[in-house]
């Protein structure tokens, strides 16, 4: 792992910067939900489990990097991970209804405290040595996968609505740019621990940005279709073009049913 600090090796060196600047930006993705969540003073149809999830990884992977050697590039990132993160579920917790903050409190508290917290403590006791490595870095790797499952969660919402209102476009971009960078990072130090995830992020980030573009389309036409011209003849002959709403003639309103918060607890695999 020394090599991805050593300017002796500067391939390592470059592609751990670069994972940590993306990742940063990976972070900050959120900003615009958050924007919308404080001006309207609600978390509507948003979810907390990406924000849960992504501090929870964040904080086993500062601890899997303390059991290594030379892994600053993988503190830092992450230690700025969980300050950012614990900003976003505190203003989510500011603004949820109350059955949405006693589901958010119940999950931070069940798996960013109780699971780590038991993770933390049978990897000091039970484990020693390398063999405390190899164990924290299986861990560490399955939650990171779940990490890029999380923005998932809100699949069924978009192809159930037709819409990609709750789904970051910019959050799947960049998480799966990261994805790429940090399984190079990781093939070159040869820490598969790193590396492996990343193939599945990578997957799962297209995907997610597929989506986005197919429901994104479909409801730009939807909105296009939304007007339709008339032209009425009046006495002289000449033409009157109108525009018409169709959905005032031809349906009501919809509700705001369809803006439904997934709750997701417990499909939570811990």
């Amino acid at each position: 792992m020394a090599a991805g600090l050593s300017l002796d090796h500067p391939l390592p060196f470059i592609f751990g910067i670069l994972g940590n600047l993306i990742s940063f930006m990976v972070y900050l993705a959120p900003l615009p939900t958050f924007y919308r969540v404080c001006r309207k003073k609600s978390t509507e149809g948003f979810s907390c489990l990406p924000y849960v999830v992504a501090l929870f990884s964040a904080t086993l992977w500062i601890f899997y990097a303390l059991l290594k050697p030379n892994a600053y590039l993988l503190i830092t990132i992450n230690t700025v991970g969980c300050i950012i993160e614990t900003a976003y579920l505190l203003l989510f917790f500011a603004y949820a209804s109350k059955a949405v903050k006693i589901f958010t409190a119940k999950l931070v508290l069940s798996v960013n405290l109780g699971v780590f917290g038991l993770i933390l403590v049978l990897t000091l006791f039970l484990t020693r040595g390398s063999q405390r490595v190899q164990v924290l870095g299986w861990i560490c790797m399955c939650f990171s996968v779940s990490v890029f499952v999380a923005p998932l969660s809100v699949i069924r919402l978009v192809i159930r609505t037709k819409s990609v209102e709750f789904m970051p476009f910019w959050l799947s971009f960049f998480l799966t740019i990261s994805a790429v960078v940090w399984f190079g990072y990781g093939l070159l130090i040869k820490d598969f621990y790193v590396a492996l995830p990343n193939v599945l992020g990578f997957i799962f980030g297209i995907l997610q940005m597929l989506l986005y573009i197919a429901y994104k389309g479909r409801k730009e036409e939807k909105s296009n279709d939304n007007t339709l011209p008339i032209a009425e003849k009046s006495n002289d002959s000449s033409t009157l073009p109108e525009m018409v709403n169709k959905d005032s003639q031809l349906s009501q309103p919809e509700g705001d049913g369809e803006k439904v918060a997934i709750q997701v607890v417990n499909n939570l695999e811990v």
